[in-house]
């Protein structure tokens, strides 16, 4: 999106793009971000761009931990699709983009107002379903419900 829209400012952050990408003059690139810096940085953002890498997608329900800080930070995000995804997020609570021109259409076309309640939804969905309580809690929960009685599937010995 940002070859197509030079007025707009763009921060790409992590240090597994290509070495031959020639980034356009509004990109600011980070090579580096320091886990101390993301709440920082994601709070500043007016959106967050998710890019899932093949190998995550291939493995299905594989989500970066990304999304879920930038989520926690109140930032909208936009992802690409894969597999899983709305079991993480339902898709009131993040946008979902296959190319370009989608992306261009959110940033363009969403209200402030859309925006941020996008954000609210998908903060509430982290706080309630994805710290490592609530992590904690459905693990426990997992491990202490009755297990269901073993079923004699052998029929021979019913006759």
């Amino acid at each position: 999106p940002a070859r197509r829209i030079p007025d707009r400012r763009f921060v790409v952050a992590g240090s597994q793009y290509p070495s031959d990408i020639t980034w356009p003059d509004n990109v600011e690139r980070i090579e580096h971000l320091p886990p101390a810096d993301h709440a920082a940085f994601y709070s500043r953002q007016r959106y967050t761009l998710n890019v899932t890498r093949s190998s995550m997608i291939a493995a299905g329900w594989s989500p970066s931990v990304r999304l879920f800080e930038a989520a926690a930070c109140g930032t909208p995000i936009i992802s690409d699709r894969w597999p899983g995804l709305d079991s993480f997020f339902p898709a009131s609570a993040i946008h979902n983009a296959g190319e370009t021109d989608d992306v261009i259409e959110i940033l363009f076309g969403e209200s402030e107002r859309t925006r941020l309640a996008m954000a609210r939804r998908a903060r509430e969905r982290v706080l309630a379903s994805h710290t490592g309580a609530a992590r904690a809690r459905e693990f426990v929960t997992a491990l202490t419900q009755p297990r269901a009685a073993a079923l004699d599937f052998d029929i021979g010995s019913a006759a």
